[in-house]
């Protein structure tokens, strides 16, 4: 199985590197956890890339795309804050918020961001 991970991460690069969203389709693909793919793509010297939460891998000087919300709505507010675990909120967590209130994962990362709630536990391992 190792080696069928390997070979997909491998035609999933983009740039070199293997984009957070192409780490989730290996995983689905071949019926294995996102944390085996990113555990892989570590042991192959494989960076991840654009992250799907803004953290990380999007090219600027930071890196990432993650601005503070302007304005966070008081239901997505109180999901996130029902969800913090010792002062962050894990990235799966983060991803059920999203599709529970049908937004983009980044708008909720955004969110989070703006109430100065980290994001920790990546489903990859990256954090």
């Amino acid at each position: 199985m190792k080696q069928e991970i390997a070979a997909q991460i491998k035609e999933s690069l983009t740039e070199g590197r293997l984009p957070c969203a192409s780490a989730f389709k290996v995983a689905r693909r071949l019926e294995v956890s996102p944390q085996q793919v990113g555990e892989l793509a570590d042991e192959l010297n494989v960076k991840i890339s654009r992250c799907q939460l803004g953290l990380f891998g999007h090219g600027s000087d930071k890196g990432k795309s993650l601005e503070p919300a302007q304005e966070v709505g008081e239901e997505l507010q109180a999901r996130i804050r029902d969800r913090v675990i010792e002062g962050s909120l894990p990235c799966a967590t983060a991803w059920d918020i999203a599709s529970e209130l049908t937004m983009k994962r980044l708008d909720v990362a955004n969110a989070a961001e703006s109430l100065g709630i980290r994001i920790t536990q990546c489903q990859l391992g990256c954090f």
